[in-house]
């Protein structure tokens, strides 16, 4: 298991092409990049999310620890670990990568995500 650094050792050992992710922002009111706050009832279609990889398989082929990604928030499982929930999704699920790694080889698109 390859764990971040930034995480305190997780007491968890990630099997096959299993990711483990911690999210990016809580569930419930958003706001706009003008300031207008979207509460959590208000409906919107389907949104991709974005997540800090927390520790990976060793089948994962992809990502690594610290990385981020992009993923379907309806197609996942939660768990909690010591208090703290996480998403526990496979590798084939996420459909973007994020890493300073990745710049400047030939994957990259050159977007600034």
């Amino acid at each position: 298991m390859r764990t971040n650094t930034t995480h305190d050792k997780l007491p968890i050992r990630m099997l096959h092409d299993r990711v483990l992710v911690r999210t990016d922002i809580p569930e419930g009111e958003r706001r706009s990049t003008g300031g207008i706050v979207i509460p959590a009832t208000a409906a919107v279609g389907r949104r991709l999310a974005w997540a800090e990889v927390v520790a990976v398989g060793q089948s994962v082929r992809t990502v690594e620890p610290g990385d981020r990604v992009l993923y379907d928030p309806e197609d996942r499982a939660e768990v909690e670990v010591r208090g703290v929930a996480y998403v526990l999704m496979r590798e084939r699920d996420l459909h973007a990568v994020a890493a300073e790694r990745l710049e400047g080889s030939e994957d990259s698109t050159g977007l600034y995500l």
